[in-house]
């Protein structure tokens, strides 16, 4: 598989927080083989948390929403229209990049 492939596939593990489908979109778009999650989908609905119990059903349902979003966002980083429908979902900007817009000395990568 490796030699037909001509590249070992290992997951990249990129800093700076993969925490929208935008991030995980762009992260597909500069040729990663999968996307690591941050955290900050987490913080996701922190606008219902009131305290109550209804305030956390709210923020873990749109924590839920957000983890689909992304999962579904790395499926289709080649399609537009998915994107822009999980743009909807989530409220989040998703800025589509033109294929081979990014040279490849343009980004650091740090392996640990």
């Amino acid at each position: 598989e490796v030699k037909r492939l001509g590249k070992l596939p290992v997951v990249n593990f990129s800093a700076g927080g993969v925490a929208t489908p935008a991030d995980a979109a762009l992260m597909m778009q500069l040729g990663a083989e999968g996307v690591f999650v941050g955290s900050g989908i987490f913080k996701s609905g922190a606008e219902f948390d009131d305290g109550t119990a209804g305030g956390k059903a709210k923020q873990h349902a749109a924590q839920a929403q957000m983890a689909n979003a992304i999962v579904k966002a790395v499926t289709h980083y080649r399609d537009p229209a998915m994107l822009a429908e999980l743009e909807e979902v989530t409220g989040k900007p998703i800025r589509l990049q033109s294929e081979g817009a990014y040279a490849p000395d343009q980004f650091d990568v740090v392996l640990m």
